[in-house]
C-alpha cells in the first residue's frame, strides 16, 4: 500500500471492483486517481474485456463465492446482480432471482475481510427500497467488524453528471473515515452553473449515419417492413406514432394496448439526453433505441458513447455479449463523479 500524507491530493488509492462487468466503474475510478488491484467477474466475455483494458493479472474470472482471499485496498466498489430487483426482471424465475439477490452477502464478506476505508455499491433504485437492502443495513449494524461504517444511500441520475443519458441508479456509500460525500451535480437545472445536459448529438453526431461495420459501428439487417416501421416514427416519437401513421404495419398487441410505456419503438431526440441504454438496445421494440435521424436502431458504438465509454476502450466477445456489457455498465463518467467524492473523504481523512 502507498504511504499517504494528509492533504496530499496527488496520492493514489487502491480499489477492488466486485461484479466488475466490463469495467465501467473501474474506468471512472481510474480517471479520479485510483488504482485497480483486483476485480471479480463471472461472465467470461466481460472478464476478457476487463483484462484487455486493465490487465489480466487483476481480474478473477469466476464466481465470487470461490474467492477465498481478497487483497488489502482503500476502497471496494461493485454492483451485485440486479435482475431480481429490477421491474424488468419480474417475470424471471423467483428462485433464480433469490439466488442473484443474495450475492450482496458476498460483497459484505469482502468488506468484512478487507476493511476498506470506503465502499460503494451500485444497483437499480429498487434495491434501496427492498427487504434485502434493509437486511444489508442490519448486517452492518449487528457486526462488530462492520458497525463503524457510516452508510448513506441515494439515487443518482447520470445526466446530472455529464452523461448524455437519463439513467437513474441507486448508490450506497459506506465510510469509516468520515461522513460519506456525494458528487455535486454538474449538468441540468439543479447544477451550480445551470450547465445544460449533454445530448445525443454531442455524443454520436459525428458518426456516419450509415454504419461502417467497423469499430463497433455495426448495424442489423432489418426486413423491408421493419424499415417502413422506422420511417413512420418521427424524432422523439414512439409506437403510438407508428400506429397512427402506419396501422397496417403495427403489431396487433400494440393496437390492442392503447396505453402504457411511451418508450417502446421510440426514436431518440438529437438535442436531449438518451433514455436508459439497456442490454438489448439493438431491438427498438425494447425501448427508445431508434437513431434520431437514420432509420435504424443505434449501433454498438453509439450505445457505448451514450454510456461514455471512449472509442479506444476494448470490448471482447460476440455482438450480443458486447451489447450486454455496454448495457449493464455503470457509465464511466458517472462513476468518476462518485469516485471524486470518495477521494475527497480519503484525502481529508489523512
Amino acid at each position: 500500500m502507498i504511504t499517504r500524507r494528509r492533504g496530499d491530493a496527488a496520492r493514489t488509492f487502491d480499489v477492488i471492483d466486485l461484479f466488475a462487468g466490463a469495467g465501467g466503474m473501474t474506468l471512472g475510478f481510474h480517471r479520479a486517481g485510483f488504482r485497480s488491484i483486483f476485480a471479480v467477474e463471472i461472465d467470461p466475455a466481460a472478464a476478457k474485456t476487463y483484462a484487455a483494458n486493465f490487465g489480466s493479472a487483476y481480474v478473477y474470472a469466476g464466481p465470487i463465492e470461490d474467492v477465498e482471499e481478497f487483497p488489502g485496498a482503500d476502497v471496494i466498489i461493485g454492483g451485485p446482480p440486479c435482475q431480481g430487483f429490477s421491474p424488468l426482471g419480474r417475470d424471471r424465475d423467483p428462485h433464480s432471482r433469490a439466488s442473484l439477490n443474495s450475492l450482496w452477502r458476498e460483497y459484505v464478506r469482502a468488506v468484512r475481510a478487507v476493511r476498506p476505508a470506503v465502499f460503494v455499491v451500485e444497483n437499480v433504485p429498487e434495491f434501496l427500497r427492498s427487504e434485502q437492502f434493509a437486511t444489508f443495513l442490519e448486517t452492518f449494524r449487528g457486526d462488530p467488524l462492520l458497525r463503524d461504517y457510516e452508510i448513506e444511500s441515494a439515487v443518482l441520475n447520470a445526466a446530472d453528471y455529464g452523461v448524455p443519458q437519463r439513467r437513474r441508479r441507486g448508490f450506497v456509500i459506506g465510510s469509516r473515515v468520515g461522513p460519506p460525500r456525494w458528487p455535486e451535480k454538474t449538468h441540468g437545472p439543479e447544477s451550480r452553473d445551470g450547465r445544460p445536459y449533454a445530448t445525443v448529438r454531442e455524443a454520436i453526431g459525428d458518426l456516419p449515419l450509415e454504419p461502417t461495420g467497423r469499430d463497433l459501428h455495426i448495424g442489423r439487417n432489418p426486413r423491408p417492413a421493419s424499415i417502413e416501421r422506422y420511417k413512420a416514427v418521427p424524432e422523439g416519437g414512439n409506437r403510438f406514432d407508428l400506429a397512427r401513421n402506419r396501422p397496417d404495419l403495427t403489431p396487433a398487441c400494440w393496437k390492442n394496448k392503447a396505453s402504457g410505456t411511451t418508450d417502446v419503438f421510440g426514436r431518440l431526440w438529437w438535442d436531449r439526453p438518451a433514455y436508459t441504454i439497456r442490454t438489448e438496445f439493438f431491438k427498438p421494440e425494447k425501448g427508445r433505441y431508434l437513431h434520431p435521424e437514420a432509420h435504424r436502431p443505434i449501433t454498438h458504438r453509439e450505445a457505448a458513447r451514450l454510456q461514455t465509454f471512449p472509442d479506444d476502450f476494448v470490448f471482447e466477445g460476440s455482438k450480443i455479449e458486447i451489447a450486454r456489457q455496454i448495457g449493464n455498465a455503470v457509465p464511466p463518467l458517472l462513476a468518476e463523479a462518485v469516485a471524486r467524492a470518495v477521494r475527497e473523504v480519503l484525502v481529508d481523512s489523512g
